[in-house]
């Protein structure tokens, strides 16, 4: 059991396709202030309501207000997953816990709460600008999926703009590119964004360097995709230098990621900065540090004066997600 001070406390979640994040937060000075966390499993659970129920068998306290940041799009308080097999109802979830307040709102708007509440050290630089306030932000965030945000500067404060860009078209930068936009055209029809710069994107990249031949996949390396994430095994074999075809795929995953995150900043003009969010950017920071990623984030032709002067952050905080849907909780009572 959870004991908490006296003032009001509130429920947050971060609804992904692998895992389920749960916290109670209190309002500290500058932030919500985290008191307790649980992680669930997303796909061994029935519903949202099911995780629910067995973190507050655990923490037994009042809730005053509860806001869930979910991996998908959110219309009319209701949100179907997109990769769980989940209908989520924000009247569902008052009804079942007796709660007057309880929001939905997409995962990335959660985590573009977040953004202005973190500090320094939660922060990773990719280049030397200066983050300014009053100007537009961006956000791109790789993990089971694509998440893509921006926060609005309207009177005074930034206003979190949901977004499904994750779903849009991937426009090849080169010719290497192309071949592979055509591999995956051919295998589903259309090519978002998410078949190449996510987790399954990156092993989708590898898949295709591999089956053109351009190299071979090592014994070794066939039993340890099939051992662990495929993500997660290719990205750590680039990243100790083990394998070539690794080496390979991760390089394009970046060059991908930094065109990407270039674009938005094009499209939504986020002077202001662009943030790397989502669980990929922490675990691949050398790789982001070295020039692909920046190179490919400037290379806008005409605009590239205007894309070097924005500064580029990866967000380190992992629970970024959570104290964004803190925040919004704690409006919501206003």
């Amino acid at each position: 059991m959870t004991r908490l001070k006296d003032g009001k406390i509130v429920l947050a979640g971060d609804i992904g396709g692998t895992k389920t994040n749960l916290g109670l937060f209190q309002m500290g000075k500058k932030r919500p202030i985290h008191k307790a966390t649980e992680t669930y499993s997303s796909r061994e659970a029935p519903h949202l309501e099911h995780i629910i129920a067995r973190f507050l068998d655990k923490h037994k306290v009042a809730i005053t207000s509860a806001c869930f940041g979910v991996a998908g799009p959110v219309q009319g308080g209701r949100s179907k997953t997109t990769n769980l097999p989940w209908t989520i109802s924000e009247n569902s979830i008052k009804k079942r816990f007796k709660w007057n307040h309880v929001i939905l709102i997409n995962d990335l708007t959660a985590t573009a709460y977040a953004i202005p509440l973190l500090r320094s050290k939660e922060l990773h630089a990719l280049n030397k600008e200066r983050a300014r306030k009053g100007h537009h932000l961006g956000l791109v965030a790789p993990g089971t999926g694509l998440g893509m945000g921006l926060l609005i500067w309207s009177e005074d404060k930034y206003v979190p703009l949901a977004s499904e860009g994750g779903h849009a078209d991937f426009g090849p930068n080169d010719l290497m590119e192309a071949e592979l936009w055509a591999y995956l055209h051919k295998r589903w029809g259309h090519v978002s964004v998410e078949r190449v710069l996510s987790g399954s994107g990156l092993f989708n990249i590898y898949s295709w360097l591999r089956d053109s031949g351009r190299h071979h996949e090592p014994e070794w390396l066939s039993k340890k995709i099939k051992e662990l994430d495929p993500a997660r095994a290719i990205s750590e074999a680039a990243m100790a230098r083990k394998d070539p075809l690794c080496e390979e795929a991760l390089d394009i995953f970046v060059s991908i990621f930094g065109s990407v995150a270039g674009n938005l900043a094009l499209m939504g003009m986020t002077t202001g900065g662009v943030f790397l969010g989502g669980g990929i950017p922490p675990k691949i920071l050398p790789k982001l540090d070295e020039d692909t990623f920046m190179q490919a984030f400037t290379s806008k032709g005409r605009f590239k004066d205007l894309l070097e002067k924005i500064p580029v952050r990866v967000i380190l905080n992992n629970k970024a997600a959570l104290l964004g849907a803190a925040q919004c909780a704690f409006e919501i009572q206003k």
